[in-house]
């Protein structure tokens, strides 16, 4: 590799160096009028011109009333959303109120029905009172009725079996004194 190749890698690699040469060559650079002239070409196709500047202002004053403009709009906006919070203000104060009476209504309703609920109670427990000693009346009642059936089988039972002993005494007595008196 060539001596300047190797120069230009080093510079490329190196800060410190290529900063040291730097300024070694500027003071020579600005010495030789011919340098001069190539460096301030260079620089002056980088700076700003008077027309640059002035489309900037342009731009920017353009950029500015635009921005006037959205801000304007902005503050309609705002104004128009101040207005709606107070209607919904307006509104919310509104339900506030109706939940309320809502909630006082809804607690009447409900003391209301706990009172019915405590009469039913007490309707429903007299009722079945009622009705369990009139089903005990009308068990007694036909247990009653049972027993005195019952105690007209026993009767008819007895009867049937002092009738059915006589007879088997009568079949069975009846050959033997015939037998005892023939």
């Amino acid at each position: 590799m060539s001596t300047g190749k190797q120069l230009l890698e080093e510079l490329r690699r190196d800060e410190e160096l290529r900063r040291a040469l730097a300024e070694e060559l500027i003071p020579e650079a600005l010495r030789n009028r011919q340098l001069r002239r190539a460096m301030l070409l260079a620089i002056s196709k980088e700076m700003a011109t008077k027309e640059d500047i002035e489309g900037l202002k342009k731009a920017t004053k353009a950029d500015i009333d635009g921005l006037k403009a959205e801000i304007e709009g902005l503050k309609e906006d705002v104004e128009n959303l101040k207005v709606a919070m107070e209607g919904l203000k307006k509104d919310v104060e509104s339900l506030r109120r109706d939940v309320e009476s809502l909630r006082e209504a809804t607690k009447e309703d409900i003391e209301g029905l706990k009172k019915d609920v405590e009469a039913l109670r007490k309707a429903t427990k007299e009722d079945v009172e009622k009705l369990a000693a009139e089903l005990k009346s009308y068990v007694d009642a036909r247990i009653g009725e049972v027993n005195t059936r019952i105690g007209d089988l026993y009767g008819v039972v007895k009867a049937s079996l002092v009738a059915i002993v006589v007879t088997l005494a009568s079949t069975i007595l009846v050959p033997l004194l015939l037998r005892a008196l023939f």
